[in-house]
C-alpha cells in the first residue's frame, strides 16, 4: 500500500465538492493505494513527469506514483474540462 499525499488543490476541491461525490472520489483514492496502474487509468501527454488520470464520471483525478518513496501523489481533481489546464 502506498502513502497518500494530496496537492493543495486536490484539497480544496474535495473540501468544496458535495458528500456524494467525495465518497466517490475518497473510494477511488483508496483503491489507487493498493493499486496505482489499474486497467481504467490513462498516461496524461504533454507532461515531463508521468502523470495518469483515471476517471470518476465526469471528474478526473491526476496522480504521480514515486515508486522509490512508496508515495501516490494526487496532483489534481476537477471535471474534465478544467482538470488539465
Amino acid at each position: 500500500m502506498l502513502k497518500v499525499e494530496f496537492s493543495n488543490n486536490s484539497l480544496k476541491f474535495l473540501r468544496d465538492c458535495n458528500d456524494e461525490l467525495y465518497g466517490r472520489l475518497t473510494e477511488k483514492v483508496k483503491s489507487l493505494a493498493f493499486n496505482p496502474y489499474p486497467k481504467d487509468r490513462k498516461r496524461v501527454g504533454g507532461r515531463k513527469e508521468k502523470i495518469f488520470r483515471v476517471r470518476v464520471g465526469s471528474y478526473r483525478i491526476l496522480y504521480i506514483v514515486f515508486n522509490e518513496r512508496k508515495v501516490l501523489f494526487i496532483s489534481d481533481i476537477d471535471k474534465r474540462e478544467r482538470v488539465y489546464d
